[in-house]
């Protein structure tokens, strides 16, 4: 996943962000400050307990509320919406999500049904929901779009995974916009599985080639450099940081690992999941948008967000459009 040249359709930036995270107002919140740009503070602080209700949100899961809720804004950001340009092509705009336990709870009381009453007690109306592939399936059908539709959910390197599919499905010429978000809900099925309480949170972002994001005359807030995967956790950095080199000005992590053991020089760290609980399938897509809040309040350098599961690290790098 090396630089190219600003308007390929390779290049991929940055349109939009959304969160939809229990107590943060704005992205500005992941990096432990209000925006200041921003006299209100960005508006009111997340609540699912008021966020997570409406009648288009009955008969869908937490992990679907939490990550519809996400992407709105997201879309909103990237200016899908209003007089500042047409909306992008639905059929043109793909889905990724990234969840490891974002159904499990429904999967679970399935079963539980089925054990105790027989798969006859089972209602049809919350059987969607034990599939995989919900989050993404609501989200395409929420928001009327028709480009590929996929679910990763293959630990804590999937959210940094998920944004590299969604720049592939771009550079493949499968997509002209993608849909990148990341989703960890809480409840007891998850507590009990975990061992710790999870974020309860969504983030999505707008990922879109720098020629598309151009005619659309969207500004891109972040370009994506490149994408390591691997064992090695150094070459894994030196893979996403590519050749162009260059410092970094921050540096996300993922929970205590070997990704921590290679901190790239002189960059500010900051480890999300100290602050939010474990986020899992949805550390990568928090860490792009925090990298999106480092750029808007002025941060200078690479970004290099990292994250580790138990046979693999990953890690992407992010740097100004411009």
């Amino acid at each position: 996943m090396n630089s190219e040249p600003t308007g390929q359709p390779y290049t991929v930036v940055v349109t939009g962000v959304g969160l939809a995270v229990p107590g943060l107002a704005d992205p500005a919140g992941l990096l432990g400050a209000a925006d200041p740009s921003r006299p209100d503070g960005g508006g009111e602080p997340f609540d699912p307990e008021t966020a997570l209700k409406g009648r288009e949100l009955r008969h869908k899961d937490r992990a679907t509320r939490l990550a519809l809720r996400a992407v709105e804004p997201a879309l909103r950001d990237a200016q899908w919406y209003g007089a500042e340009g047409p909306a992008p092509d639905a059929a043109r705009t793909a889905v990724v999500v990234s969840s490891n336990t974002g159904n499990v709870d429904s999967v679970c009381g399935y079963v539980d049904t089925a054990a105790l009453h027989t798969s006859r007690a089972i209602s049809a109306t919350g059987l969607p929901q034990t599939s995989t592939s919900a989050i993404a399936g609501w989200i395409a059908a929420g928001f009327g779009l028709r480009g590929p539709a996929l679910t990763l959910c293959n630990g804590a390197t999937s959210g940094l995974d998920a944004l590299r599919w969604g720049r592939g499905l771009i550079a493949a010429g499968r997509a002209d916009t993608v849909i990148v978000t990341g989703v960890e809900p809480h409840n007891d099925v998850v507590a009990r599985l975990l061992g710790a309480r999870a974020v309860d949170g969504a983030a999505s972002v707008v990922l879109e080639s720098a020629g598309h994001a151009a005619a659309r005359g969207v500004r891109g807030r972040a370009r994506l450099r490149g994408h390591g995967r691997g064992s090695d956790p150094a070459e894994v950095l030196r893979r996403a940081r590519g050749q162009e080199g260059g410092e970094v000005g921050l540096w996300l992590t993922g929970a205590p690992g070997p990704d921590r053991e290679h901190p790239p020089a002189g960059a500010r760290p900051l480890a999300l999941e100290d602050e939010l609980g474990q986020c899992g399938g949805a550390l990568g897509v928090l860490q792009c948008v925090a990298a999106v809040a480092h750029y808007d309040r002025g941060g200078a350098g690479l970004v290099v967000a990292t994250a580790h599961a138990t046979d693999a690290c990953a890690a992407v790098a992010f740097q100004p459009p411009c």
